[in-house]
């Protein structure tokens, strides 16, 4: 492991500052489970280590008045999984990171760490693109916010800039009506990283059809994947077992799969069509809609 400096400061200026003069040389940490990893590994080889959980602000998880769920950068999965305010607000949310890794993990990691990591084998990704989340990053230059289905770059590559921090995870309030679900499927141990998580949202109109649908494939490429051109051919109709079935399908042609330890691209692509299945069906009767009788969805 290659000797590096680490500095702890409890100002947020001061993170900016050390980021701006330092470049690709400093790398900020929070959890430290990726970074511990890599370091071992000789994968990063920073100079400037700058650990994040003694600035008080990135600590912090409320709800804003907009309706927002923010959560600092030094949040942990297992607090966020514990919280009356998220399981009020995103339900699904803690429902994911309850089942990501072990207890052990989870106390120490964070989520802004885990969507910094971009490790295409991860859950938070996934949940957090369907539910419109967003990162927020600052830098001296200023603040920005972006998607996170457009953060996630590829493999181990995000938007951030080395002079940018991000400081927290924005989760928009979905309607009152929605459901949303997320599912994964794992191919060793109950702990492993997902080889498949599928996120779905259904919003239902009055008469029962599909006002919005989502659905965001994760673990199956290289970053989170959504079907925009499949999903637009939904709207409207009413949500039954004939259009999960072609959503279902559609979305197993449609993303790309790899093949690694985990599974083989093409095992990938024949259980997108199973849990792509699944998921909307879950996310269906959260909305109220599933009752599957005679073929129909419908409540």
């Amino acid at each position: 492991m290659m000797d590096c400096a680490v500095v702890a400061p409890t100002v947020l200026d001061e993170v900016l500052a050390l980021l701006a003069s330092s470049g690709e040389d400093a790398v900020p940490v929070a959890g430290g489970i990726w970074v511990t990893l890599t370091l071992r590994h000789g994968l990063i080889r920073p100079r400037l280590l700058v650990h994040l959980r003694r600035v008080p602000e990135l600590g912090r998880m409320a709800v804003e008045p907009t309706g927002d769920l923010v959560i600092g950068a030094s949040v942990t999965h297992r607090v966020v999984e514990r919280s009356p305010l998220v399981r009020s607000h995103s339900p699904v949310l803690a429902e994911t990171l309850a089942e990501v890794a072990n207890v052990r993990v989870r106390e120490q990691a964070t989520l802004v760490g885990n969507l910094c990591e971009a490790d295409p084998a991860s859950d938070p990704p996934t949940v957090l693109a369907a539910l419109g989340a967003s990162v927020e990053l600052l830098s001296r230059r200023g603040r920005r916010l972006v998607p996170v289905a457009d953060f996630v770059l590829g493999a181990y590559q995000t938007a951030r800039a080395p002079d940018e921090l991000v400081t927290a995870v924005r989760v928009p309030p979905l309607p009152p009506r929605a459901g949303v679900a997320y599912l994964k499927f794992r191919t060793r141990s109950h702990e492993d990283r997902p080889a498949l998580g599928v996120a779905a949202v259904v919003l239902p109109d009055d008469a029962g059809r599909i006002a919005a649908i989502d659905v965001v494939v994760g673990a199956a490429g290289d970053r989170p994947q959504r079907v925009p051109s499949v999903l637009g051919h939904a709207r409207g109709l009413p949500l039954d077992e004939e259009l999960v079935t072609m959503l279902a399908s559609a979305y197993a042609g449609a993303v790309e799969t790899v093949s690694d330890l985990r599974a083989s691209a093409w095992y990938r692509r024949e259980m997108v069509r199973v849990f792509v299945a699944r998921a909307l069906r879950l996310a269906a009767q959260r909305a109220g809609l599933y009752r599957q009788q005679g073929g129909s969805m419908d409540a």
